[in-house]
């Protein structure tokens, strides 16, 4: 396959590709006699697969070093979990952040409804921000 045929068949620019050869992600394809790389299907489903660990938050870097595991001989399960469970403590940090904003916002709108235009003079910014009342 060419790399126009690899890039439609998984739904990415073949930038993409040429990028993810670049990293190292995906092997270096065989060249035909043209100089056009020659993609075996088996590039598709190493496409697929950064594709889902993207989808479940992991970089590149992250992706990179589960691909070298394999290519050492390894099975990198352990090493997948430990990413996952990482990823899902940074997520849920995010989540108590995301919660904490969410009710500033809530008391910022909240005052808001509570302070009249008139009120703000020049020297403030905005009094629906500004500390204290």
């Amino acid at each position: 396959m060419r790399i126009g045929d690899v890039a439609e068949a998984a739904g990415v620019p073949a930038q993409t590709i040429r990028f993810y050869e670049r990293r190292g992600l995906l092997p270096q394809p065989e060249r035909a006699p043209n100089g056009y790389r020659d993609y075996d299907d088996s590039v598709l489903a190493r496409l697929a697969f950064i594709r889902s660990g993207q989808a479940a938050g992991l970089t590149l870097v992250e992706l990179g070093s589960v691909l070298d595991q394999r290519r050492d001989g390894a099975v990198p399960c352990a090493h997948v979990q430990s990413l996952l469970l990482a990823k899902l403590d940074d997520v849920r940090a995010r989540q108590r952040e995301l919660a904490t904003m969410a009710k500033e916002l809530e008391g910022l709108i909240a005052r808001s409804e509570r302070l009249d235009p008139a009120d703000c003079i020049d020297a403030e910014t905005c009094h629906i921000i500004a500390a204290g009342d």
